[in-house]
């Protein structure tokens, strides 16, 4: 049996407040006085029973995080589970409309907190992190575009990447389009979310109106054979994660679950996990289970870091070095 902890691992679709863990909320909301005892469940889990709950659960587990020191300790928390699971290379989704006031000023703010703390985590433990600042879906396209314009006035070496998460069954991607135009002219990399919930339609439309490289999950692309063959096509890289897919329903198994066909049809896929605490796996379970299902081995999943890595936003010594990494380990 493999273990998988200490193989090396790229992750590109990870949300720093999902990734908080059940116990670094409680605490927080301990310090802050504040009651979330309905967000657990008798284990210490958090509650939630399908995707609404699932959005609520995780905005209601973020009222407790109020000050840019809270995000330097949640970012220091995140940053070690996922070096201790073997990442070298991370991206975090983070959400400046949940920091302070949204605006600017705060996010300013919360950034340095959080550039600091990645910084930290980066000389202690090796891994490298780049963030995505996201917009928020249904906040509306003119909030998206606030979060947009924050975000490319308040660029460091860190923040490569624009995204967009939250419901996305709220509005249509062309009405963010003018977010994405913003972002992709201060030179961001673009991802976004998109055949999760909805249909391979909903990733097509991603494709057109938002100019992204990288889907979130995308999954359900395998509904359309036509939309496979456009990612194939247009190398497009989906940002995979299938245990959070089973968990929300999308799919009912391991067995159900697409990854292995839009593999075996060549389009790029990766592996992450998503939220992982609400879905209770980890990065080493993701890969346990597919390997379990799939008979994948190191080689195959040594070439979806592979591809993750080509993906990535970030720069190419960068990107030599975590290649390096994958292939010979960190000697």
């Amino acid at each position: 049996m493999t273990d998988w902890t200490h193989v090396p691992k790229v992750e590109l679709h990870l949300h720093l407040e999902g990734a908080a863990p059940p116990e670094f909320i409680r605490e927080l909301a301990a310090e802050r006085r504040v009651d979330l005892a309905r967000l657990f469940d008798d284990a210490g889990n958090y509650a939630w029973s399908d995707f609404a709950e699932f959005l609520n659960a995780y905005e209601r587990a973020c009222e407790v995080l109020t000050t840019p020191g809270d995000y330097h300790r949640l970012m220091d928390a995140v940053l070690r589970k996922s070096a201790e699971d073997g990442v070298k290379y991370t991206e975090i989704f983070l959400a400046p409309d949940l920091c302070g006031d949204g605006s600017s000023v705060a996010w300013a703010e919360y950034l340095a907190a959080m550039t600091e703390a990645a910084r930290e985590v980066e000389g202690r433990y090796g891994i490298v992190a780049r963030f995505i600042p996201t917009a928020v879906r249904h906040l509306g396209a003119e909030t998206a575009e606030r979060t947009a314009e924050t975000t490319a006035s308040n660029m460091n070496e860190y923040v490569t990447g624009f995204g967009m998460g939250g419901e996305e069954r709220f509005g249509h991607p062309k009405d963010f389009a003018r977010a994405f135009a913003l972002a992709g002219e201060a030179g961001l990399g673009l991802t976004a979310h998109a055949g999760e919930i909805c249909g391979a339609d909903s990733v097509a439309d991603a494709l057109e109106h938002l100019k992204v490289t990288r889907i979130g999950h995308g999954v359900r692309a395998i509904e359309d054979a036509a939309i496979v063959e456009m990612l194939r096509e247009r190398g497009t890289v989906l940002e995979v994660n299938p245990g959070s897919n089973i968990a929300l329903g999308v799919y009912r198994d391991w067995n159900e679950h697409p990854f292995k066909r839009l593999r075996d049809a060549g389009v790029p896929v990766t592996v992450s996990t998503d939220d992982p605490p609400y879905f209770h796996t980890d990065l080493p379970m993701e890969y346990d289970r597919l390997s379990r299902c799939f008979g994948w081995n190191k080689r195959d999943f040594l070439e979806m870091n592979r591809v993750a890595m080509g993906a990535a936003f970030c720069d190419e010594e960068t990107r030599s070095k975590i290649y390096d990494i994958l292939e010979n380990g960190d000697a």
